[in-house]
């Protein structure tokens, strides 16, 4: 039977374990091809934004999920580290955007607190969204909240029918965010006159690299405009990383060899150069300081010589740091590059 990339907990769920299979893939390691760009070693270029993860707690189980979240996990941001978290961002006017993500971010007690914190600071605020989660009882007024604080959503939606969308997020999840999309269109998301921006992401569903961002984005907007009658602004592709479950369904399936192959075969020095964490720094549900949301999934702190903690933020130290790196980079560099807002590349 051919492995499905709807899963529970990973057994590769242990950072080390992961980080020794990474580490002995038969590819070039990460760093002789920053070397051969002229890039090595990765430096940050300085702080523009501040990424938030709130925790693991998440209302779908998604086979690629690199966060494995889910509903029996317990990790979530307290409200000190979340206010640790705004005290850092309000000594730091450099970054002019929060990215909030988890998990299902809005299901962290801490989440309107961050954003209305933020907005009132002047940053521009994203809230990372499985859709679905506006759907919850809990959640009634989450949408007409985002609204209210002009928050970007951005969504995953694995494909634009419902088969492909349900086995990676789990049976009856297509509906569910085509229902959360009406309710946002309905309040002005995807309606470029309203100044709300609703972005989609857009994941393969299997062991290959996404196709041309332009191209998939129109065919998007034309099967969910004449299909389902929804709107959206921009869509964004993002490579499945090969790390959490992703990886193990690369495992279980034969095809991580293969699949580290094909990454590493792509790498473009243009989408190194460009790679999403020189300009952020991100922050764990603990506290802890990351250069990515992949590394922090693996437990790689950012480099020894700039604070580890949010409560010890110190922006000038952290925008000139050394980035660490590894074969899972290969996943954000590989083609037109990957990042949490798509291509990095031409």
């Amino acid at each position: 039977m051919k492995p499905s990339l709807q899963s529970r907990r990973s057994p590769l769920a242990a950072p080390a374990e992961q980080r020794r299979l990474l580490a002995g893939a038969a590819v070039p390691p990460f760093a002789t091809a920053l070397a051969g760009a002229g890039l090595h070693p990765l430096r940050a270029t300085g702080l523009r934004v501040l990424q938030i993860n709130v925790g693991k707690v998440c209302n779908q189980t998604c086979g690629h999920c690199h966060v494995d979240a889910g509903p029996d996990r317990r990790e979530r941001m307290t409200r000190e580290t979340a206010e640790s978290c705004m005290a850092a961002l309000a000594s730091a006017p450099s970054i002019d955007t929060v990215d909030v993500t988890g998990g299902a971010p809005e299901l962290n007690e801490c989440f309107r607190f961050l954003v209305e914190r933020s907005r009132a600071l002047g940053r521009h605020v994203i809230d990372r969204c499985n859709l679905t989660v506006l759907l919850l009882p809990s959640q009634g007024d989450l949408a007409e909240f985002l609204a209210a604080h002009r928050v970007q959503v951005i969504a995953s939606l694995p494909y634009h029918r419902p088969a492909q969308t349900d086995a990676q997020r789990g049976e009856g999840v297509f509906e569910k965010s085509i229902a959360a999309i009406r309710k946002l269109n309905a309040l002005g998301y995807g309606d470029p006159s309203s100044g709300l921006e609703l972005d989609l992401v857009y994941n393969p569903v299997g062991a290959f690299l996404p196709p041309r961002q332009g191209a998939i984005e129109a065919q998007f907007r034309r099967e969910l405009q004449q299909r389902w009658g929804v709107a959206f602004d921009r869509l964004f592709t993002i490579t499945n990383m090969p790390i959490s479950r992703f990886l193990d369904f690369l495992v279980t399936s034969g095809n991580d060899a293969a699949y580290l192959q094909r990454l590493s075969g792509a790498f473009n020095p243009a989408a190194a150069a460009g790679v999403m964490c020189r300009g952020m720094v991100s922050v764990a549900w603990d506290g802890t300081l990351h250069d990515c949301d992949f590394n922090q999934m693996l437990d790689l702190a950012v480099d020894g010589a700039a604070p580890q903690h949010v409560r010890d933020f110190d922006a000038a130290r952290l925008g000139r740091r050394t980035v660490v790196t590894g074969n899972h980079c290969y996943g954000c560099t590989a083609g037109a590059g990957s990042s949490c807002g798509g291509v990095v590349a031409p």
